[in-house]
């Protein structure tokens, strides 16, 4: 299945969550913090820490390792808080 990952079409595995898909192309880092702007991912993998927030679909602080890809998702990194539109 095809889904994009800031822009770019990417092929996942039907099932793979967007922390999977990220971590399985060596991208560790996809959000980073309001203040300091610090580099975040996946941390605890259970989705307690809120730490791998990305937009999907247009839905911002959605946690990667929770979310299952569908066919045709947008994925974006985020960057700090992201207030709905």
């Amino acid at each position: 299945m095809n889904v994009f990952v800031d822009g770019a079409r990417v092929r996942a595995r039907p099932g793979q969550t967007v922390a999977g898909l990220l971590l399985s192309r060596g991208q560790v880092s996809w959000r980073s913090t309001r203040r300091g702007g610090r580099p975040r991912g996946v941390f605890c993998g259970i989705g307690v820490c809120f730490d791998c927030l990305v937009v999907v679909n247009g839905v911002a602080d959605v946690r990667a390792c929770q979310r299952v890809l569908e066919d045709g998702d947008e994925v974006r990194t985020q960057r700090g808080a992201e207030l709905p539109s």
